[in-house]
């Protein structure tokens, strides 16, 4: 019963994972464009959600959608005002930006929301334990599990089932080739961006009562959202989600079942996968710009 409880949690948070990274696996397969601010976001639909609810009187489903939108336009302003311009320059300067971004971000959100940790309520029904199948399960973790559920399936059909995505899929594979066939790969990239932003922003909403919600997210959780995106494969839906299920269930089982080892057990998976598949579990080598 132990173990299917921590399968259970570490499908939960691998969950968590895919919402928070699968909008940088994404637009880092279109673009080739290092964004390490993209965790940034997540802290950002954290605090959106939780100024919502205590400041705004917002329930919590509520709060969700609103840290998407937010979160999303921010993304958008972001991806216009700054980092187009620093499209097709070498992976230092993208880096040395970005990781700006996070410190200045990292800055503002303690200045503005101050450096302690913000509590989150989640109503009542979404407390406590659920028995399933003669499991004690946490109720907060079913409603993980089944938003990221319905979240990868709505990703999934609009990037394999709609026009959009068509476009979307036609810049990962070859961005010049689509730009060649008249397609404006620009606009393409910045609803993308933004879209990818929007889904990071609900990933930090939807994590704040279980990871904890303060300025220094974006460093606690980089590391996990670039692992998603290595191990997965930049620019494949099911590579993502694949990786974010294993680094939740291997970083899970490894603090119940080996504590003292902490979390290297995941960085060893890490360089063992891409040493095997340097591109990734589906990532594929594509031609970009």
């Amino acid at each position: 019963m132990i173990i299917l409880t921590t399968l259970f949690n570490g499908i939960a948070y691998g969950f968590l994972l895919f919402v928070m990274a699968v909008g940088l696996s994404v637009t880092m397969g279109m673009m080739r464009f290092v964004n390490l601010a993209h965790v940034s976001l997540c802290m950002l639909g954290g605090y959106v959600a939780v100024t919502a609810m205590s400041a705004w009187g917002l329930p919590f489903l509520a709060a969700l959608p609103l840290a998407f939108v937010a979160t999303a336009i921010f993304s958008l302003a972001v991806e216009r005002l700054v980092l187009r311009h620093f499209y097709g320059t070498d992976d230092l300067t993208q880096v040395l930006l970005t990781i700006g971004l996070v410190f200045m971000s990292v800055s503002s959100v303690a200045y503005v929301w101050g450096p302690e940790f913000k509590p989150v309520s989640v109503p009542a029904w979404l407390t406590g334990q659920q028995v399933v199948l003669g499991l004690n399960l946490e109720r907060y973790r079913l409603f993980l599990v089944v938003v990221g559920a319905a979240l990868t399936l709505a990703i999934w059909l609009g990037i394999e089932r709609t026009r959009f995505g068509a476009m979307i899929r036609a810049c990962v594979d070859n961005r010049r080739a689509a730009a060649g066939c008249g397609l404006n790969t620009h606009v393409v990239f910045a609803l993308t961006f933004a879209i990818g932003g929007g889904l990071a922003g609900l990933g930090g909403a939807m994590s704040a009562s279980l990871l904890g919600l303060d300025p220094n997210f974006p460093f606690r959780y980089l590391v996990y959202v670039l692992i998603v995106v290595s191990v997965g494969g930049m620019g494949t839906i099911f590579g993502t989600l694949a990786a974010a299920l294993g680094l939740g269930i291997a970083d899970v089982a490894s603090k119940y079942y080996v504590p003292a080892a902490g979390g290297s057990i995941i960085y060893l998976v890490t360089i063992a996968v891409m040493l095997w598949r340097p591109q990734g579990l589906l990532g594929r080598k594509t031609a970009h710009a």
